[in-house]
Order: structure tokens, then C-alpha cells, then sequence
């Protein structure tokens, strides 16, 4: 009687864990379910709920159908090849997907993430080409004070090589910090497929933290709990510029690049490309080339640096020294598209050569990421 009641007992402290497994090999609604003609299924159970809606990227938003099993589901047919970011909205109440496990942030915005690759040609998906490596390191910063961190992407075989590299460096814009270019912008995945398919040549990529008051990002510096934010206490008032140098000196220290202009380009979406702006026409002789990615012209805090001082005479003094390539590309919706005409008519007017790329949409990853394509296509020629 007392073995079956001591049976009993460790029959009933066993039965939560054996639960606990059942639930974590449970079958689950597979979300979203990406078809081979590039139809996305998005389910969601919400038996309760009275209206349940897809937010595609803070921009699609669509009334999903009530099921007879207490999901809701909704088919989407017409989204090109790319990167999306997506969360549900269940009667008002931001909802991620528990379905999917992929998950990215934008500063504190949270969302579930999927790559659509029906075709195998999305640039920002993985393919199976010869990949690069994506490292965070920590450099010296004399300038701030601190030690900083920055991602640094070497392509394919670079470490078994003794070759140098011309250099990217590719800066963020507000609210970000050194890890959205690799996971938002997909910058190793679109240099390892353009340079594998010989459309980019194989270069160094430094992806740097802008915000100078933070050595890293929120999570990954001495403070765990710093949060994301948009409010840095230097923004936009000529600090990082000034501070730039730090990371060049540090890389070319570092790295087997290729120290001569024609082989350095600097681009930057939003205040990156303000950054870029800047830094560039302050340092006409270190760039060969300039992308400037819905740059945050016109919205500076002027007076505050020197950096900023009289720019229409720094940009002609860098365009006397022949850029090989000065590049701007904004979206038709963008809040910034006026200033960038702006700026655009005052270059016209000095007779500044550049090309200009124009997309459809706004202010968003889907337009930077195609940037990305198109810009590094034309470096190092």
C-alpha cells in the first residue's frame, strides 16, 4: 500500500513537467505561411475577440476574417520579395504573433519579422553563396571618452586572403544604433548575394552607433538598463562628426583596407545620411563616393557646430574635387521629400553633378534596403 501511495505521489509531481513538455511539442498554427506564388497565410486564434487586424510594417493595415475554429486568418497576394515586420491589433491591443519567433525592434516598437523569397532573388534573403562575417567590436574613442561599439561586415574570404578592402561606412538614422543595418537593413545578406552574382565588388561594410552619449546599444553596453530612445542628448549638433575620425583611424588600423579616397564611401539613411552629408563635405579628400538615404536635410541644429557653418562653399569645394559618385534617393511620400528638393535645386544651381534615385512610399526600411542595392552596386568601379 505504501509503494502504490508513494507511486501516486511521484506520479502527480511529475504530471506538470509532462504537461509542460506536451505544450512545448504541441502543434501550432504555422504563421504566416508563405506559398511558393508568394501568397502569405497570417493566422491568429482569437475566439473571443471582435475585430482582429495585420499591421504590415506600420503602414498595411487589414480587417482579417473570423474562422469557425476561433482563428482569424487573412491571404495576402501581393507583396513583393523582401523583408516585412508585422504585429496583430486584437480589439485595439497590439498583439505579436506567437506563432512566429522571429522577432526585431525599431527603437521601442516591437514586431514579429518574415522574409518573402518566393523566386530565390530576393536580394535581403540567405542563398546559398559563399557568406561573410559580421562582427561587434569595440574601439577607442578619444574624442567622446569612452570605448564604442560598432558592427563590421567582412565579405567572403577575407580572412583567409591577404587582399585589401575598399571600405562602406553605412550610419543609421534617429532612434537607431549599430545593429539595424544588419538586422533591419540585411546588410550582410544583400553584399553576400550582390557580391557572390559579381554586381558589388567585395568590400568592408563598418556600421557604426551614432547616438555619442551611448557606447553601444541599449542592452549591449555597461548600462543593461538603458532603453531605446529617440531623445540623445547630442543629436544632430555636430558631435558624431567631429568624433568620426575615431572610427576611421580604428579601422584602417584594424582592417586590411584600402587608405586612398577611391576606395571609401560613406552613406547614411535619415540622420545617417545627414551625418554623411557633413562628414563628406567637411573631409572633401576621404570620400569617393556619398549616398545619402532620405538625409535629414533642413533639419539641423544650426549654430551649434562649425561643422555646419557655411555648407553651400564646403560642397563646392568637394564637388571641385570630383567625387565619383554623390547619390540621393528619397521616397515620393517622404516627410523629408520637400527638403531634399530643396537641397537638390540649391546643388542644381551651383551646377553640382549627382544622381538622384526617387522611389514610391515614405520614410521606411522597405525604400533603404532597396538604397542599400542600388548604391553599393555602383561602388569601387
Amino acid at each position: 500500500m505504501k509503494r502504490i501511495l508513494l507511486l501516486l505521489i511521484i506520479v502527480a509531481a511529475l504530471m506538470p513537467l509532462v504537461n509542460a513538455q506536451q505544450g512545448m511539442f504541441a502543434p501550432s498554427v504555422q504563421s504566416p505561411l508563405i506559398g511558393k506564388d508568394g501568397s502569405v497565410i497570417f493566422k491568429v486564434k482569437a475566439p473571443d475577440a471582435d475585430t482582429v487586424r495585420l499591421i504590415i510594417d506600420s503602414r498595411l493595415d487589414t480587417l482579417m476574417q473570423r474562422q469557425n475554429d476561433g482563428n482569424w486568418s487573412l491571404t495576402l497576394r501581393d507583396l513583393k520579395p523582401d523583408l516585412y515586420m508585422y504585429h496583430y491589433s486584437i480589439d485595439g491591443v497590439k498583439v505579436l504573433d506567437d506563432n512566429n519567433a522571429q522577432v526585431c525592434h525599431d527603437v521601442k516598437n516591437v514586431m514579429n519579422k518574415f522574409i518573402l523569397d518566393p523566386y530565390g532573388d530576393c536580394p535581403m534573403a540567405v542563398h546559398d553563396v559563399p557568406h561573410g562575417d559580421v562582427s561587434a567590436v569595440w574601439y577607442d574613442s578619444p574624442s567622446l571618452g569612452m570605448k564604442r561599439r560598432m558592427m563590421v561586415y567582412t565579405p567572403a574570404g577575407y580572412e583567409e586572403s591577404r587582399q585589401r578592402y575598399p571600405v562602406l561606412y553605412l550610419l543609421h538614422g534617429t532612434g537607431g544604433d549599430e545593429t539595424v543595418w544588419t538586422e533591419q537593413g540585411r546588410t550582410a545578406q544583400i553584399l553576400d548575394n550582390l557580391i557572390a552574382s559579381g554586381k558589388a565588388e567585395p568590400m568592408i561594410v563598418v556600421m557604426p552607433n551614432g547616438n555619442v552619449d551611448e557606447p553601444a546599444a541599449a542592452g549591449s553596453g555597461p548600462d543593461n538598463n538603458v532603453q531605446p530612445t529617440f531623445a540623445h542628448k547630442n543629436w544632430m549638433d555636430g558631435t558624431f562628426e567631429q568624433s568620426f575620425n575615431d572610427i576611421k583611424t580604428w579601422v584602417d588600423s584594424h582592417y586590411r583596407t584600402r587608405d586612398a579616397k577611391r576606395y571609401r564611401a560613406i552613406a547614411g539613411l535619415s540622420m545617417g545620411g545627414y551625418h554623411s552629408l557633413y562628414i563628406s563635405a567637411n573631409q572633401p579628400d576621404d570620400f569617393g563616393y556619398v549616398g545619402l538615404f532620405s538625409p535629414a536635410i533642413g533639419r539641423m541644429d544650426k549654430g551649434k557646430s562649425k561643422i555646419y557653418d557655411d555648407i553651400e562653399t564646403k560642397l563646392v569645394n568637394q564637388f571641385k574635387q570630383r567625387p565619383k559618385l554623390y547619390w540621393m534617393g528619397i521616397g515620393k511620400d517622404d516627410f523629408l521629400y520637400k527638403d531634399n528638393a530643396e537641397f537638390r535645386k540649391m546643388l542644381d544651381q551651383h551646377r553640382l553633378r549627382y544622381t538622384y534615385y526617387e522611389s514610391t512610399r515614405g520614410h521606411e526600411w522597405t525604400n533603404w534596403r532597396d538604397y542599400l542595392v542600388i548604391f553599393t552596386q555602383l561602388l569601387f568601379k
